[in-house]
C-alpha cells in the first residue's frame, strides 16, 4: 500500500523501484495500478524527473507494445536498450521481444 502523503511522481517512483529485475511494465500499468488509468503520459513525465536517482530503474518503463519511447531520456545512444539486456531483455528494433513473458503487472 502507498503513503497517501505522496504526491502522485513520488507514487509512480515508488512502483517503479519494484519492478523485478530482468522484468518491464509500461506507463499505462502504473497509471492504472495508481488509480490514473488516463494518466500513463503523466507517468512519463514523472519517469523523466527521476532526478538522477539510480534507485529508480526507469529503464524498465516502456510502452503498453514494449516500444522503446522513453530512451531519448537517457545519455548515450542505447543506453535504455543496453541496460535492459544486462538483464536480460531482448530488445529488436527498439521493442521488448516477448514483451508478455517479461511484463509485471504492478501490485505492491
Amino acid at each position: 500500500m502507498l503513503n497517501s502523503e505522496l504526491n502522485f511522481f513520488q507514487k509512480v517512483h515508488v512502483v517503479a523501484r519494484n519492478i523485478p529485475y530482468g522484468k518491464v511494465t509500461s506507463y499505462g500499468a502504473i497509471a492504472k495500478y495508481l488509480g490514473a488509468a488516463r494518466s500513463a503520459r503523466m507517468v512519463g513525465w514523472a519517469m523523466n524527473k527521476t532526478n538522477g536517482d539510480e534507485t529508480i530503474p526507469a529503464h524498465r518503463v516502456v510502452n503498453g507494445k514494449g516500444l522503446l519511447t522513453g530512451k531519448i531520456h537517457f545519455q548515450g545512444t542505447n543506453l535504455m536498450q543496453q541496460l535492459l539486456e544486462s538483464e536480460g531483455v531482448v530488445i529488436e528494433n527498439n521493442k521488448v521481444v516477448d514483451f508478455e513473458t517479461v511484463f509485471w503487472i504492478p501490485k505492491l
